[in-house]
């Protein structure tokens, strides 16, 4: 099963620049996007069903901004949308899908790059997804999760990591989230094949970031410890433009 996650910045922007066309060739089983930035009549649903793939779409209430979506090969069991907050759920930033003994969480992180409210916001928004998912974990033990987490875990994902220690992103009580998080009993599906720095999937579009590969990786594949045997490969696909981020891939 191959799974792809990638945060688009905007699937009609992706689109005109043949996301479809990559994704044929790609192939996965799931797709997972963040930031779709659209309303479900604006996503073009019918290019993804042309490809044999069923559509879920999580949009925001307010138009543009935020929203995910699965689109899968895969029949699911059932699919939930949010986390049961209104706050968080009005922009669109969780979808679960069950199949199987498995369960898949694509979610769209917070950014907190905006100022204290929404620093303040995205933090809740951690806590929030921490109680949501140790309560999930009591009926659901094989847990996928991927998304934008808009953090960069350890100093090894990130350019020049003594420059962000005081960036939203990078900060020492995200990343104190991030490691309590994974001791819940999740695998980052990327370390366990690479322990190299300078991989990243998401580069700032100013100073030429890209090109210099100052970028931060904030895109991740976490599963479950009782999936772990099930890993066949995990990257990042960097070649691959269609957004300011790149596509995560995932093989069990």
């Amino acid at each position: 099963m191959k799974l792809i996650s990638y945060n688009l910045n905007g699937i009609r922007s992706a689109l005109g620049k043949d996301l479809t066309g990559w994704l044929k060739c790609e192939n996965p089983d799931i797709f997972c996007i963040q930031e779709t930035k659209a309303q479900p009549d604006q996503t073009n649903s019918q290019l993804f069903e042309q490809l044999g793939y069923k559509c879920y779409w999580h949009s925001a209430v307010r138009r543009g901004y935020s929203g995910t979506g699965i689109v899968s090969k895969i029949d699911f069991d059932k699919v939930d949308f949010g986390i049961g907050i209104e706050k968080f759920d009005i922009e669109g930033r969780l979808i679960r899908a069950d199949f199987g003994d498995n369960t898949l969480i694509c979610s769209y992180f917070p950014s907190g790059t905006m100022g204290d409210v929404r620093q303040e916001f995205k933090m809740d928004y951690l806590y929030a997804f921490t109680k949501y998912i140790k309560n999930l974990k009591k009926e659901r033990q094989n847990l996928i999760i991927t998304g934008d987490f808009n953090i960069c875990h350890k100093s090894v994902d990130i350019n020049n990591p003594e420059k962000h220690v005081n960036v939203s992103g990078f900060l020492p009580e995200e990343r104190q989230w991030f490691d309590e998080f994974i001791e819940l009993g999740f695998v980052d599906t990327f370390r366990e094949f690479c322990k190299d720095g300078e991989r990243y999937s998401w580069w700032s579009y100013r100073s030429g970031a890209r090109p210099r590969n100052l970028g931060w990786r904030i895109d991740y594949f976490l599963v479950s410890e009782s999936l772990k045997n099930h890993l066949v490969d995990a990257d990042i696909l960097d070649t691959v433009v269609h957004s300011d981020h790149c596509p995560v891939k995932l093989i069990m």
